[in-house]
């Protein structure tokens, strides 16, 4: 399958032969991404694929100027992008597309698409945003965990886990007290994504059901693209 870039793609990386699979997952934080994903990479693993996974701010490039900026809160929206994409960039060249050349199975936690979404809640233009992130290989699939907003929190609340504070857009004022800016932002969130749903081709998976049916979802939509053989539903195991 040739690979195609959303633009002009990386500057004198050699594409040409890239035989593995880049799938993302995408989603907000709490929505299960990160417990899908490692249970992909092991049932894949355990079907002889070679796999290697990867994820926002993961470059040892960017990691730490990301970190002292986000706990230091003073990260403007377009430096945000452009940080981000410096991390995807060496991320993509450094370890993906080798991968890729390898015949693996990449899995990325998130993608060029979370940043849209964030960029485009903050007021940043659209039309940019996707000029930003150009240099990025088209994924062979995107599965979108949907959750609304309402849900979202109470699954958070019910984990006990802290509300984050980017997660809730405290930094662009939209409410007083976290949980309502939280609540706000994943509306926003949620909007945007919904937006580039048809123009990139997302999956919608709805993340409300159970660990095991959205896993079974999930590794139907991924044997249709490596070996249809590979999905054979075992009900006391959830696929």
């Amino acid at each position: 399958m040739e690979t195609r870039f959303y633009g002009a793609g990386l500057p004198k990386s050699d594409a040409a032969n890239l035989p593995g699979h880049l799938i993302v997952i995408e989603g907000a934080d709490g929505v299960g991404r990160s417990t899908h994903l490692e249970l992909l990479q092991g049932w894949l693993e355990g079907h002889g694929f070679a796999v290697a996974s990867t994820g926002l701010a993961r470059s040892a490039l960017t990691r730490r100027g990301i970190v002292e900026a986000k706990e230091g809160h003073n990260f403007d929206r377009t430096t945000m992008s452009l940080f981000y994409a410096t991390d995807l960039a060496d991320r993509l060249e450094n370890a993906m597309m080798p991968a890729l050349r390898s015949g693996f199975v990449v899995l990325a936690d998130r993608y060029i698409f979370t940043m849209i979404a964030r960029g485009a809640a903050r007021g940043l233009s659209a039309e940019w945003l996707a000029k930003v992130y150009g240099f990025a290989i088209v994924p062979e699939r995107v599965f979108f965990l949907r959750l609304p907003p309402d849900d979202l929190i109470r699954r958070i609340l019910r984990r006990g886990s802290d509300i984050d504070y980017w997660e809730s857009g405290r930094d662009i004022g939209l409410a007083p007290d976290l949980y309502t800016s939280f609540r706000k932002y994943q509306a926003m969130m949620l909007q945007q994504f919904d937006q580039m749903t048809d123009p990139y081709g997302f999956q919608i998976v709805d993340a409300s059901r159970t660990v095991e049916e959205v896993q079974a979802e999930l590794r139907r939509g991924l044997a249709g693209i490596l070996d249809p053989t590979l999905f054979q539903p075992n009900p006391d195991a959830g696929g």
